[in-house]
């Protein structure tokens, strides 16, 4: 209990700035006290605004109150040091390995608690009481405790570094300011620091400005989050209702069909029992009148003969049996065929429709809600400008790479290349190291003959001759082929062709998210090549196929 009173009794006798025991205790206008070289040291910082305020309530003065001792918690603070608590505070005070320590202590060094620019040291409390009372160091600058004094020491001259060389932006002494930096534009640090301090509070204001759209924004993002979650899951369930709908609605047709087949089976076995029987029917009046034939065949009286054969050889109306065929039927066959082409169509649909519905679930952007909309300018394509080089291990043994990687040039004569599994070893063609996401844009200067500029996956085949390893073949790659005379747009062995402006550069812009891949003319304006819209599932790498020997492709330095 008596320490928890002795820690209460500290605390109502320091001073809230420097946390310690009031030292020349003052107090202003509003009621509060501290330290008399704490509460001036906080003023002198506002001398600049001319208004000065309580560090605790923040009341505010427009005129600098003039500070007297409070003689009531002077004694009171000796008291206390009596009692014992100051001692066990200083132990609380002594320099340890991470504090500064006090220039002038000898022994157990206490913690520095100000340093002087003037005087380039570092002094505890006691030590520190001249600054205060001798008028000698009342024009010395004391700040917070500082191991970095040393720095404030010009190397040269072992002067203290009051100048500043805008020049060379350093910090330099008086000589310096004459010798090695004379005519340069030099100021006082006061000056610079002033001017820095009028730069930095335009920065602290930007930035407060952007912390508070940058909150703003958060709060827009939390509630894009909530409505994302909601849309999401609404169109899951809407999705599985539709579905759903779509199963049921199979599983009728699939009942009804059933329905139909088993009532046609009854029906046509029912005709077929019913002539049967009708058939069955006959045979014993057929046996009978066999009968009656063979008797009156074996009579010997020819008169009773011909009287008698008119009554037994009449025979009744046979049954209708000309449906009967003995060749192989086909009976619900046709119906297994119809129903395998309504599943080979709804398969076609679904096919078609599900690349559509894919599409529509990745066009679903938050962020980038303008994603789809490319850059008006050059300057605005030039904001995703990229840096691309080559992968000489992609390079066919005809091509030359140079200008670091970022040119290509097909040679007539073949180049030693160590084996790599990357080489294309069927056509003059090399792609890029980088791999291409997002939206980026590049430019190529081409020279020569034909080349095709281009973008392909990483899989795309590279040996051999066939149209998997050829740029533009196959579904891997997309390529624009340009000659001195026309353009065409080459995907999966198809060609399209291209009409605009010739010009040697060429700008390739490609948002991969958005599945968007554009060919731009480049001269002192850009014009719309080609543009493909598609889905990418894979990064892409730039590639480049030269046709002719002399041909070049540099991929241009944008930035």
């Amino acid at each position: 209990m008596a320490q928890q009173g002795a820690q209460l009794d500290r605390e109502n006798f320091c001073c809230s700035i420097c946390l310690d025991l009031l030292k020349h205790p003052v107090t202003i206008p509003c009621g509060h006290s501290y330290c008399m070289s704490c509460i001036n040291n906080f003023w002198d910082g506002e001398d600049d605004k001319k208004i000065y305020s309580c560090p605790q309530c923040r009341q505010t003065f427009t005129l600098r109150p003039v500070l007297m001792k409070n003689t009531m918690f002077a004694a009171l603070v000796e008291q206390l040091k009596k009692t014992g608590l100051q001692a066990a505070a200083t132990d609380l005070c002594y320099a340890g390995p991470e504090d500064v320590a006090c220039d002038v202590c000898t022994g157990r060094k206490l913690k520095a608690f100000k340093s002087c620019l003037v005087c380039l040291a570092s002094y505890c409390e006691n030590h520190l009481q001249p600054h205060y009372e001798s008028p000698t160091f009342k024009k010395h600058k004391l700040v917070d405790p500082s191991e970095k004094l040393q720095e404030n020491i010009c190397s040269h001259h072992d002067e203290v570094m009051k100048m500043f060389c805008r020049t060379d932006q350093q910090c330099i002494c008086y000589i310096c300011s004459v010798d090695e930096h004379k005519g340069h534009d030099t100021v006082s640090v006061a000056a610079e620091r002033t001017e820095r301090q009028r730069e930095l509070e335009v920065s602290q204001l930007n930035i407060q400005q952007r912390i508070q759209h940058r909150q703003k924004d958060v709060k827009l993002l939390q509630q894009e989050v909530v409505a994302v979650s909601l849309s999401a899951d609404k169109a899951v369930e809407d999705s599985e209702k539709i579905f759903t709908e779509l199963i049921r609605l199979i599983q009728k047709r699939s009942s009804d069909v059933k329905q139909q087949i088993r009532s046609q089976q009854e029906t046509e076995v029912s005709r077929v029992k019913e002539l049967q029987e009708k058939l069955q029917q006959e045979i014993p009046e057929l046996k009978r009148k066999d009968a009656e034939l063979k008797k009156l065949s074996h009579t010997e009286d020819h008169n009773q003969f011909l009287h008698n054969y008119p009554s037994v050889s009449q025979l009744s109306e046979p049954t209708d049996s000309s449906s009967i065929d003995i060749r192989p039927l086909r009976y619900f066959e046709d119906v297994t065929a119809a129903v395998s082409e309504l599943r080979d169509k709804l398969q076609d649909i679904m096919t078609e429709e599900w690349t559509n519905i894919s599409l529509t679930v990745t066009e679903v952007d938050v962020l980038l809600s303008n994603s789809k909309t490319e850059p008006k300018t050059r300057d605005g394509f030039l904001q995703y400008s990229c840096e691309i080089t080559l992968d000489p291990n992609t390079a066919y043994i005809k091509l030359l790479l140079s200008e670091g990687n970022r040119k290509v040039e097909r040679r007539r004569q073949k180049r030693w290349y160590s084996y790599h599994p990357d080489r294309f070893t069927g056509y003059d063609q090399v792609l890029s190291r980088e791999s291409l996401t997002g939206r980026c844009y590049w430019e190529v200067e081409w020279r020569g003959g034909i080349v095709r500029i281009a973008v392909a996956y990483k899989n795309i085949n590279r040996q051999g001759s066939s149209n998997e390893c050829l740029l533009g073949y196959n579904d891997k790659s997309w390529a624009l082929r340009c000659d001195t005379n026309s353009y065409t747009f080459w995907f999966n062995n198809i060609s399209t062709p291209v009409s605009g402006p010739r010009s040697s550069r060429l700008g390739v812009y490609l948002d991969h998210r958005a599945g968007i891949l554009s060919f731009y003319s480049v001269s002192e304006t850009m014009t719309l090549l080609h543009r493909v819209q598609t889905t990418f599932t894979q990064p892409l790498y730039a590639g480049v196929w030269l046709i002719h020997d002399g041909a070049t492709a540099e991929f241009c330095k944008l930035k």
